[in-house]
């Protein structure tokens, strides 16, 4: 046991007193941070609005340029009522109302358009045909002045009676402006049909705005009778807690295998062959890279603990009670553990047959294929967590730890809970014994990875 525990120190320290291994023990958080500023920062930076003209072509276009304008304007005028709204909910969600000058500048962010109606220049309002169109190509070109230069020229027309747009971007792959003007045709095409049919079309509108109120009750309910955030938070939780288990997994039987593997190519595993058995510096490598990996768990589990309290306490409350409520966090800690076992042990085997990262490509392909079936399924078990889909591959010990992290929010049966435990620990056990033999017959010889010469470990890897 005392050369267990040398080896799994020596393991451990052989990373842990690397500068990589904190970079990239802060690069998740880090990122993580930075990836959601980004884009908050894209959804809330203000670019420059784009200068769009509107003509109408022909007599029969008369009064759709107002007919857009007008419906431009109520579609932003309903932007602003949603963020508002969305204001209020995350309020509630929340426990903590934002400062009404916040509420205002997200309503009025949501509101604003991302165009700039102009009045058409003299010129090209009174042109037609050719000439009218070598002048939207001036308009639009780079060599006109900037001050002068157009985003955009929509020529709004009629066709068959339906109101149509000709659309010239100085851009090609920009969409925005096609898009805003089809929406805009399309309401003003409603308010023509429902005024030649005799309707107001302010009721229609009205009408169709209207979102009714429902609310949800359950007797699993946290009160007992409405469903609210705190009820899906432990869903969120199990979702979160099994992505991270096999994020987690995946990098500390990776950092196994690459251990293994280089200490192979250097002849540092016979060193430690002539002073320790293949099972012992087995044993010693997984529990070394065991407690790296969870450094790591308890690193990245400290600053989201700390950004989420100090962000949203009340947020924080709840996925608190959430992860002691049922022993949800020791579900989590068993399924972590068999997990791993399972994962390492089988890295470790295969990098005892391996001296270049080459030689271990051959599997690591298709372990990754078999990995990503279970981070498509989590995402199916958040909103039905009792698919049958979903309950059958609870029981592949390969997914059991990701699938039932994930469903264990939604009170599996107890039955599923034990049986795809005993199951997953039990055929951990069986990698165990398989692992280790190859182990002991890759380190003590040079022969390279195959079907074969795996299956002739198995059978006869020694004691």
């Amino acid at each position: 046991m005392n050369r267990i525990w040398l080896i799994a120190r020596r393991e451990f320290a052989a990373y842990a007193k690397t500068v990589g291994f904190w970079l990239s023990l802060l690069a998740f958080p880090v990122f993580g941070v930075l990836g959601g500023g980004v884009g908050y920062l894209m959804n809330s930076s203000e670019s420059a609005p784009q200068s769009v003209v509107l003509i109408e072509d022909g007599r029969d276009a008369t009064g759709l340029a107002a007919m857009v304008r007008d419906a431009m304007a109520a579609d932003a005028e309903r932007k602003s009522a949603e963020a508002a709204e969305a204001v209020v909910q995350a309020s509630q969600a929340t426990g903590q109302a934002l400062p009404p000058e916040a509420a205002k500048t997200a309503a009025a962010s949501a509101g604003r358009s991302n165009l700039k109606l102009l009045d058409a220049p003299s010129d090209l309002a009174a042109a037609s045909g050719d000439e009218r169109d070598v002048l939207v190509r001036r308009y639009l070109g780079e060599d006109t002045p900037k001050a002068q230069r157009l985003d955009a020229v929509v020529f709004l027309t009629r066709t068959d009676g339906k109101p149509t747009a000709r659309v010239w971007s100085a851009t090609a792959t920009d969409n925005s402006v096609r898009r805003v003007i089809r929406n805009a045709l399309q309401s003003a095409n409603r308010h023509e049909v429902f005024e030649r049919a005799g309707i107001d079309a302010a009721v229609v509108a009205a009408a169709d705005d209207y979102v009714p109120e429902v609310t949800v009750f359950s007797p699993k309910s946290v009160s007992g009778a409405e469903v609210s955030m705190r009820d899906q938070i432990p869903l969120y939780v199990g979702l979160g807690a099994g992505f991270l288990l096999w994020s987690l997994v995946l990098t500390g039987a990776s950092i196994l295998l690459n251990s293994v593997m280089e200490e192979k190519s250097n002849k540092i595993l016979e060193v430690l062959l002539s002073s320790a058995s293949p099972t012992e510096i087995l044993a010693g490598k997984v529990l070394g890279v065991a407690l790296l990996t969870l450094t790591v768990l308890v690193a990245w589990g400290g600053l989201g603990g700390v950004g989420l309290v100090m962000a949203a306490p009340e947020v924080a409350r709840d996925v608190g009670v959430a992860l002691l409520n049922g022993g949800l966090i020791f579900y989590f800690l068993a399924y972590m553990v068999g997990g791993y076992l399972m994962y390492a042990v089988l890295f470790a085997a295969i990098g005892a047959f391996c001296e270049t990262p080459r030689d271990a490509q051959t599997l690591m392909g298709p372990i990754m294929m078999v990995l990503v079936v279970p981070i498509i399924v989590m995402q199916l078990a958040l909103r039905t967590p009792d698919a049958p889909v979903v309950q059958i591959l609870s029981w592949v010990p390969f997914f059991t730890p990701f699938l039932m992290s994930a469903r264990a929010p939604s009170d599996p049966s107890m039955l599923e809970v034990i049986g795809t435990m005993v199951g997953m620990f039990a055929f951990a056990a069986l990698m165990v014994w398989v692992a280790g033999r190859a182990f002991r017959a890759g380190a003590l010889s040079d022969v390279k990875l195959s079907w074969k010469s795996f299956a002739g470990a198995i059978r006869g890897g020694g004691r």
